[in-house]
């Protein structure tokens, strides 16, 4: 079992670290693989331990607004809720790039949680994270212009160099490819970034 990223294992109890033992799959899934749709009710959970997952919403219209990138040692709130309250999932999730992990069904999470105060404490704490997280992306969409908003983005990625095209970053940020493209271009001319093909080079700091 390699979930040694996960807070909470360190601190399960010993009957719930052997009930954990026996009741999870590992899986390996390649990138540009959707786990789940907005609307689907989720019956199992993942444990990711190598890559990244995207959270979106998406409207009648297709448009899509990325609410969160799920990393390893995280474990998601949408999928969390929709299985343990067996309701539909508020947003869908795809793999951003090829993932490990492991899945544990709903009556497992479920018992798990009853047996191990450390679990449910774990839980808690996804929620008070992402709460965080999605009230500062509803004051930038609210108070932030576009090009600060990709600005903020870019400087939080871990290379200067940023591997995406202008229709990812167009979902990430929940706009149109266009705006995201007549935006970088000024900011180019302006001497924030270089535009490859298919990457950014940011220039400031």
């Amino acid at each position: 079992m390699h979930l040694t990223s996960y807070p909470f294992l360190n601190k399960l109890e010993p009957d719930a670290l052997s009930f954990l033992e026996t009741h999870i799959k590992p899986i390996s899934i390649p990138k540009h693989t959707l786990l789940f749709y907005q609307g689907d009710i989720c019956d199992n959970i993942l444990w990711l331990t190598q890559g990244k997952v995207r959270l979106y919403t998406q409207s009648d219209t297709f448009e899509e607004i990325t609410l969160y990138t799920l990393k390893t040692g995280e474990q998601c709130i949408v999928n969390t809720a929709s299985l343990l309250s067996q309701t539909k999932a508020v947003a869908s999730a795809e793999t951003i790039t090829d993932i490990e992990g492991y899945l544990i069904d709903a009556q497992s999470v479920k018992k798990l949680a009853r047996m191990s105060d450390a679990y449910q404490n774990y839980l808690f704490s996804l929620y008070q994270l992402r709460f965080e997280e999605l009230t500062e992306l509803i004051n930038d969409i609210k108070f932030k212009r576009l090009d600060e908003r990709i600005l903020t983005w870019m400087l939080k990625q871990p290379e200067k160099t940023i591997t995406v095209t202008h229709d990812e970053l167009a979902k990430i940020l929940g706009t149109s490819r266009v705006v995201v493209s007549r935006l970088l271009k000024n900011m180019e001319l302006n001497g924030t970034v270089i535009l490859h093909r298919g990457k950014i080079e940011l220039l400031t700091t």
